[in-house]
């Protein structure tokens, strides 16, 4: 199973868990930014990403090149409390 189809069964498994109410706040939510012109503005798959500087779970200053040395990076952004 490639990561497509394994992170498209996650969200299956989740949305059959979930509450519908919660549900449609989430849907509307993502509806809302690709209304938004955001899709045109985001990195395609093959685009590189600018090097960075974010703060940890501690507070600890983290560049994106240094954790490159170790192999590929995936970040993940969370965007409020759903």
């Amino acid at each position: 199973m490639n990561l497509q189809e394994r992170l498209d069964a996650r969200r299956s498994e989740f949305e059959k868990k979930a509450p519908k109410k919660a549900l449609d706040i989430m849907h509307r939510a993502t509806e809302d930014l690709r209304n938004s012109g955001i899709m045109e503005r985001i990195l395609k798959i093959g685009d590189t990403a600018p090097d960075f500087e974010l703060k940890n779970a501690v507070g600890q200053s983290i560049l994106s090149r240094k954790l490159l040395e170790d192999g590929p990076l995936v970040v993940n952004f969370y965007r409020g409390k759903w």
